[in-house]
């Protein structure tokens, strides 16, 4: 059951959210490696003189913006070299704590634990907001009954002593089919895991433990696309990308309205309680001491190229934000204490 906290949290990210601002792309390719897709393009003469490499992991959702905006970046500057993966937010900070990455994308701000972690070993971080989640929960396109669910529902198909006992469907809801239920979701180093299992069951990391679960937000479209009976959650974007192959499940506000996930109920304020920040976290000293990273992160928080967030399906933050998060950095204003 979320709080009225949480939902009073939802409510005021929105206030800060802007309308996207249209920007014409360069038309040459990018030089990335990613290793979700482990995908290279190759990288076309001309452009900057900046040279060098940058590391960026973490969450799967965020994923996406930083694989754009490391494409584009290139284009004007391909002397460098961006490898984005994605092993998990909690994955991902742990290898930024470790010094592996210069920055980390999270689905889901820091922990104190992950804090202290990167500060044993001599690393700041800086909070970057990016954009802002409408997290989706998907059906199989044959799926005619699971139209709109409510929290209480979801909590009942996912809560932990659900293991085992809540395998129908008919068990979420008397009217819905004496079918199986097939359950996919997020591993458990996923931010998107950890932010629906609080909203859902009332506690980070609270949740059943029999279902398919995967980083890789692509297996979880997979596996909805190929079976009636299943149901999953992850990020916009990736269902924003294959709308084609699945459904959307709208999400009852509290007050018996179903809203579907979009940027426009998003910016609204209507899609709640599952309207989240996405983040980039910045080493401060990898900013302060290398060009190429200051460049990027610069790059990365223009409010001209705002679009490559629209584009991935995400909304973007008002450029008003995108400058005080750039500010922020520049600032050097590490994060010391989770909230």
């Amino acid at each position: 059951m979320i709080s009225i906290k949480q939902f009073a949290y939802s409510l005021s990210l929105v206030a800060l959210l802007g309308s996207a601002v249209a920007c014409g792309a360069p038309t040459d390719t990018a030089d990335t490696t990613t290793e979700e897709g482990g995908e290279e393009v190759a990288a076309t003469d001309g452009g900057s003189d900046l040279e060098g490499s940058i590391t960026v992991d973490g969450s799967s959702t965020v994923f996406p913006i930083s694989e754009a905006m490391a494409e584009e970046f290139q284009i004007a500057n391909p002397g460098v070299r961006i490898t984005v993966g994605a092993s998990g937010t909690g994955g991902g900070f742990e290898k930024f704590c470790n010094g592996e990455t210069q920055i980390s994308n999270a689905s889901r701000g820091v922990k104190q634990e992950e804090i202290d972690n990167c500060a044993e070993n001599g690393i700041e971080m800086i909070e970057v907001p990016v954009a802002t989640d409408a997290l989706s929960v998907v059906v199989n396109n044959d799926n005619d009954w699971a139209a709109c669910m409510t929290i209480e529902q979801l909590n009942t198909m996912w809560a932990p002593e659900a293991e085992g006992t809540v395998t129908n469907w008919n068990q979420i809801d008397p009217s819905f089919p004496d079918a199986e239920l097939i359950l996919y979701g997020p591993g458990t180093d996923s931010g998107t895991f950890d932010y629906f299992t609080d909203v859902v069951n009332g506690e980070e990391g609270a949740s059943r433990g029999d279902y398919t679960s995967s980083e890789d937000d692509n297996v979880l479209v997979q596996g909805v696309e190929g079976d009636t009976n299943a149901i999953a959650y992850f990020g916009f974007a990736y269902y924003f990308e294959n709308q084609d192959r699945m459904k959307s499940v709208a999400i009852d506000d509290g007050s018996g309205n179903c809203v579907s996930p979009s940027p426009e109920t998003v910016l609204a304020g209507e899609y709640t309680p599952f309207s989240r920040p996405l983040f980039i976290y910045v080493n401060a000293a990898a900013y302060e001491e290398d060009p190429t990273v200051q460049a990027f992160v610069d790059f990365y928080l223009d409010p001209a190229n705002e679009q490559f967030v629209a584009d991935t399906g995400y909304v973007p933050l008002s450029g008003e934000k995108y400058e005080a998060s750039l500010a922020a950095v520049k600032g050097g204003e590490v994060k010391s204490t989770a909230e």
